[in-house]
């Protein structure tokens, strides 16, 4: 029977020493929360941890992580962190239970990863990122000290026998509970309070009318087939890949964008406001992630206006390399620390690149970089489209690699011909009779010019095309095909207005986009 008192008694007080883990981890982390709202969001452990782990992960599993949770990846890392931290936080409190020093200490240690993280982001604003974390451990680390004493030390009950403080061990841990929640609580609404300035100021924000409008989309090329994606793609609807854990929150009134470096006989600073005032344009532009794979989801239409970059560029006394310039990459920078290089001859060279305030007609929504972008038709999204810009630097592709391309992904990146079949779907049932085959196609800035469907082995056919608004815009097509029953496979390729078709050769997305035919099985009854 003692025996069996004393298994019991062990298992009692292992389970609570993993408990106290638990609780010196959330109280850590909610005390990090607490502190970041006085230094700034992004320095909260999760973020930071998050944010060095998505720059130290390879191309390749970024690339698997995006395909497999899509824009649900930031999510699932978060999650991934807080998982780990729970496992890590039952370890330490066991282990706690025999070493109590060298526990807390554990803890420590863990908050100094967190610090190093944070210091090691691209956008760290120095030291004081580092205290969430280090102040958040401190606090841990001295709660797990307190409970474990509470298992650990002997208490005589009236009866005169020996035991340990199992009253105590529960009311401090109520108690730090509900502390670590209330801090919790606190930093959070500090950091939404924070946030509120950039909300103001965006829902202030009246777009003026461009100087340039866009052309009207033809009435032709809006196909109304059931299940094909829409020719504007809705705000809510539109794709979003970055590496942005928390989603910045920037000030339109306080916001500044810096134009320097090579080349440049005259730097300029720009406000919001200033933006405003200059000549806008507005054009049709369709976006492309380099991480699309062959028929999939991250591309999408809007309806841009913002400043023509080359005008700033030129204001600044820019020329582009063919005529004499310096610099051949434009790097921006995001106020998360993001760099993207992008060609100074594609900038220059006529097309609409500009630097975006508005998108479908209302400013730009935070998660797509409100108050301003970089857009490049023709370009992918990693080397042209950089989010809640704040700094464009005239460099060389010699001197300087951005982010992506220091992860192996190429320097330069024109979008590739692409079609896609949105209906019927993949492993559909259509009945047998006439099915509408339908899809997009595109190529940005050099347009589409035919597209054509081919069933099973048979001879491809020419799809019919909609009507094309312009060459950096996407083009809807149909086939009305005759489904006869059984099992078919649907394929379809694009050609561009250079005259190239786009290639059968499967690859990947790195390192400069996907290629191939897309195709579907359908099943016909």
């Amino acid at each position: 029977m003692t025996s069996v008192r004393i298994t019991r008694t062990a298992l009692t007080r292992g389970s609570l020493a993993a408990l106290s883990g638990l609780l010196a981890g959330f109280a850590a982390l909610t005390v990090a929360e607490l502190v970041s709202a006085a230094v700034r969001p992004e320095a909260s452990p999760v973020t930071a941890v998050g944010g060095a782990a998505v720059d130290r992960t390879p191309a390749g599993v970024k690339d698997w992580a995006i395909r497999t949770f899509g824009e649900s990846d930031k999510l699932v890392l978060q999650l991934g962190i807080v998982a780990t931290l729970a496992l890590f936080a039952v370890a330490v409190g066991l282990l706690a239970l025999r070493h109590r020093r060298t526990g807390s200490a554990a803890v420590l240690a863990f908050g100094a990863v967190g610090a190093a993280a944070a210091l090691s982001r691209p956008d760290s604003a120095g030291f004081t990122d580092a205290l969430p974390s280090l102040i958040g451990a401190v606090a841990g680390a001295l709660l797990l000290y307190v409970l474990v004493g509470r298992l650990t030390a002997p208490r005589a009950d009236p009866r005169g026998e020996g035991g340990w403080d199992r009253r105590g061990f529960l009311v401090a841990a109520a108690a730090a509970a509900a502390a670590s929640t209330a801090a919790g609580a606190l930093g959070r609404t500090l950091n939404s309070r924070s946030a509120q300035d950039a909300i103001a100021s965006r829902d202030a924000v009246r777009l003026p009318a461009p100087a340039s409008p866009a052309e009207p989309i033809p009435a032709g090329a809006r196909l109304r087939v059931p299940g094909l994606s829409p020719f504007t793609t809705p705000n809510d609807r539109f794709y979003r890949v970055d590496t942005a854990l928390v989603v910045p929150k920037v000030d339109a009134d306080t916001w500044r964008l810096r134009l320097h470096g090579l080349g440049v006989r005259r730097e300029l600073e720009f406000t919001y406001r200033e933006l405003l005032e200059r000549p806008l344009i507005e054009r049709e532009i369709t976006l492309c992630c380099v991480s699309n794979e062959v028929g999939g989801p991250y591309i999408g239409h809007a309806r841009w206006i913002g400043v023509r970059l080359a005008d700033l560029l030129k204001e600044a006394g820019v020329r582009p390399p063919s005529r004499g310039g310096k610099a051949d990459q434009i790097i921006a920078r995001s106020v998360d620390g993001m760099t993207l290089g992008t060609p100074v001859e594609d900038v220059m060279d006529g097309r609409d690149a500009m630097l975006a305030v508005g998108m479908n007609g209302e400013p730009l929504p935070f998660t797509h970089g409100f108050p301003v972008r970089m857009l490049v038709p023709g370009l992918y999204g990693y080397v042209s489209a950089c989010k809640w810009i704040e700094d464009i630097e005239l460099t060389t592709f010699d001197a300087y690699d951005a982010y992506w391309v220091k992860r192996k992904w190429a320097r330069e990146a024109p979008i590739k011909t692409q079609s896609r079949i949105d209906t019927p779907k993949p492993f559909g049932r259509p009945e047998a009779g006439t099915v509408m085959v339908a899809g997009v196609a595109w190529a940005q800035h050099r347009g589409i010019e035919k597209v054509e469907i081919r069933v099973d082995d048979g001879p491809w056919r020419p799809a019919q095309l909609a009507e094309q608004s312009t060459v950096d815009t996407w083009r809807q097509w149909s086939y009305p095909w005759r489904a006869t029953p059984g099992g078919h496979t649907l394929t379809v390729r694009a050609t561009d207005g250079t005259g190239e078709t786009q290639t059968e050769e499967r690859t990947g997305t790195v390192p400069d986009g996907a290629s191939g035919w897309h195709s579907v099985v359908v099943t016909v009854d």
